[in-house]
């Protein structure tokens, strides 16, 4: 019974390369396009992401005029500044940054439904 040579597997954790390289969510080379629902038929959509040396404020007031819709500019402990507009604007949202030159396509995700 001494020559018996078990091995005792290890924990496996499939996403530790990924969590290693970077954490997602917070990456800085995306811009992230959300949608949260409200209550009803009421959504909001959020866009996070963006570099600091743009003023939030002007590309909110122009997504504003552009989209007829309201929004804000939030303040997240860990996110930075995010915008919130109303309605579901994801679409919307993308092409502007795209034709706005503030991003390029293949840095925008699109979240939600």
């Amino acid at each position: 019974m001494s020559d018996l040579n078990v091995q005792i597997p290890t924990a496996f954790d499939p996403f530790a390369d990924a969590n290693a390289e970077d954490s997602g969510a917070g990456t800085k080379d995306y811009v992230h396009i959300r949608i949260q629902q409200r209550n009803g038929r009421k959504s909001l959509t959020t866009v996070q992401g963006l570099k600091k040396e743009f003023s939030y404020n002007k590309i909110l007031k122009d997504l504003k005029k552009e989209f007829c819709c309201n929004g804000t500019v939030v303040q997240d402990p860990e996110l930075g500044q995010v915008i919130q507009l109303q309605g579901d604007q994801r679409k919307n949202v993308s092409s502007f940054l795209v034709q706005a030159g503030i991003v390029k396509k293949e840095h925008i995700k699109i979240h939600g439904f």
